[in-house]
């Protein structure tokens, strides 16, 4: 499983996942680029799961046809205190998703 970490989200939360391949959208030279281009080049270098706090995604991108999964950490702000809590959901999601799946971790 590769992860890669959104750049909607604080680079600094790389961290918490440190027993997981896990690279930023910044580290991979793709920042700016659009969802849909950034689906194809993850399918592209084998990234499995995209860690993004982009809650509209799933409803403007074919997800199962780009061939990814992805977990969306929802906070009341997308600021690292925020996000912390919701870690160990995260990494239960990250354990069990498939590609093409969609699972919202934390506040809905």
């Amino acid at each position: 499983m590769r992860i890669l970490l959104d750049e909607c989200v604080p680079r600094p939360l790389k961290r918490e996942f440190k027993d997981y391949k896990i690279r930023t959208v910044v580290e991979m030279g793709w920042s700016g680029k659009k969802n849909g281009e950034l689906l194809q080049l993850m399918k592209q270098e084998s990234f499995t799961i995209l860690l993004t706090t982009d809650q509209n995604l799933r409803y403007q991108q074919n997800l199962e046809q780009a061939g990814v999964a992805v977990v969306v950490m929802i906070a009341p702000k997308n600021r690292l205190s925020d996000l912390i809590p919701l870690i160990p959901e995260t990494k239960k999601a990250l354990d069990v998703i498939i590609a093409g799946d969609v699972v919202e971790v934390g506040l809905s």
